[in-house]
C-alpha cells in the first residue's frame, strides 16, 4: 500500500512540473533561458521582446569544421504569423564573409551604414544589423597567406525596440561564445555601456561642427582648409577598429547654388572590397585610392556634389588623398596610391 502511495506521489509531481513548465509564461522563460545554447543575457532577450509579444521558439545548430554556427529566435507575430526576433550568425570562412559583405554593399560601397562605439570591430549595416569582424588568433593563415578572421551578423528584428543597449549585450555575448566555438581565439569583447545602436536609415542623421570633430576617425577634415570651414556640419561614421565607415560633410544652401551640397568619404579594408572598384560600371566611384594594410588590399572612395563653391576636381583629388593618407596613419598601412 505504501508503495502505490508513494508512486501516486511521484507521478502527481511530475505531472504538476509538466504543468508548470506549460504554462505560457514559464515556457517563455525557459527558451529564452536556453535561447542560443544558453549564451545570451536573459535581460537583454527579454528587453528586445515587444510588449505585446513573447518567444516561441528558438534554434541553434553549425559546424565547426565548416567554420560556421548561428542560432535564431522567433515570437509570435499578429494573426499567429510568427517572426524572428534575433537572427545571429557566425562564419569564420572567407567565402562566406565575402558573400556577407556583398550582400551588404551590392553596389558601389556607398550603401547606409553607421558606425558602432570605438573599440568594438565592426559597423551597423543594412536594416539595422550588427556587422562584427575580429582577428582570429588561434586559426592561423588561410591559403594565400591572410589572416583568418571571423565575421559575425547580429540582426535584430525592427519590429521590436531594437535601437536600445540590449541589442548590443545579446550581440557581444553571441560574438565572444561563436569565437570559443569555431576556436577563434578572439579577445573577448565588452558591450558598452547604455549605448544604443545607431540607425544608418536615419532621415535626420547627427551632425556636429568641423572643429568639434578633431578627436574622431574623421578629424582630418578639420584641417582640410575647406572653404568658409565654419558653416561644414560632419557627420562622423568611421572608427580605428571597423572595417569599412565614412566621412560625410555638407554645406548648407546658404552658401551654394541649388539646394545644400556634400561630400562623402569612404573606406573599405580587406581584398573583400577589391570588387568594388574593379571594372568601369556606372556604379563604381570615379574618384578613388587603395594602399595596403595588414596583409590586404584597402580601398578609399569619394563621392561628392557638383558645383561646390572653393571645391574643384583640383580640391576633391587632394581631399580624397589627404583622407586614405590620414587612414593609412592610424592603421599602418603602406603604399598610398589615388587613382583615376
Amino acid at each position: 500500500m505504501r508503495r502505490w502511495i508513494k508512486v501516486s506521489v511521484a507521478v502527481a509531481a511530475v505531472l504538476g512540473l509538466g504543468g508548470w513548465i506549460a504554462q505560457p509564461y514559464v515556457h517563455e522563460w525557459w527558451l529564452i533561458r536556453g535561447a542560443c545554447d544558453g549564451v545570451l543575457p536573459d535581460d537583454a532577450v527579454r528587453d528586445l521582446v515587444p510588449d505585446d509579444s513573447r518567444v516561441t521558439d528558438t534554434g541553434s545548430g553549425g559546424v565547426k569544421e565548416l567554420g560556421d554556427y548561428g542560432c535564431t529566435v522567433t515570437v509570435e507575430g499578429d494573426h499567429s504569423s510568427d517572426w524572428r526576433l534575433l537572427v545571429l550568425e557566425a562564419y569564420t570562412g572567407r567565402d562566406d564573409q565575402d558573400r556577407e559583405f556583398m550582400w551588404t554593399f551590392p553596389e558601389s560601397g556607398f550603401a547606409a551604414q553607421a558606425a558602432m562605439p570605438e573599440g568594438l570591430p565592426g559597423f551597423v549595416g543594412r536594416y539595422g544589423a550588427l556587422e562584427f569582424l575580429l582577428t582570429c588568433p588561434d586559426l592561423g593563415k588561410d591559403a594565400d597567406g591572410r589572416q583568418r578572421r571571423m565575421m559575425v551578423r547580429a540582426s535584430v528584428g525592427r519590429n521590436g525596440p531594437w535601437r536600445q543597449p540590449a541589442t548590443y549585450e545579446v550581440a557581444v555575448a553571441f560574438v565572444n561564445s561563436a569565437s570559443e566555438r569555431l576556436g577563434c581565439g578572439a579577445k573577448p569583447l565588452k558591450a558598452p555601456k547604455g549605448v544604443s545602436p545607431a540607425d544608418p536609415e536615419e532621415d535626420d542623421p547627427k551632425t556636429v561642427p568641423l572643429a568639434a570633430a578633431r578627436d574622431t576617425a574623421c578629424g582630418w577634415l578639420a584641417d582640410a582648409k575647406l572653404p568658409n570651414p565654419a558653416h561644414w556640419k560632419l557627420e562622423p561614421q568611421l572608427t580605428d577598429a571597423a572595417p569599412t565607415g565614412r566621412c560625410e560633410v555638407s554645406i548648407g544652401d546658404d552658401l551654394t547654388d541649388g539646394g545644400p551640397k556634400g561630400m562623402d568619404f569612404v573606406a573599405w579594408f580587406g581584398d573583400w572590397s577589391n570588387r568594388l572598384v574593379a571594372g568601369n560600371t556606372t556604379d563604381r566611384p570615379a574618384l578613388t585610392a587603395s594602399a595596403r594594410c595588414a596583409g590586404e588590399a584597402a580601398h578609399f572612395a569619394l563621392d561628392a556634389s557638383e558645383d561646390i563653391p572653393g571645391v574643384d576636381a583640383s580640391k576633391k583629388r587632394a581631399l580624397l588623398e589627404a583622407f586614405a593618407k590620414e587612414q593609412a596613419e592610424r592603421r599602418d598601412c603602406t603604399g598610398v596610391r589615388v587613382n583615376g
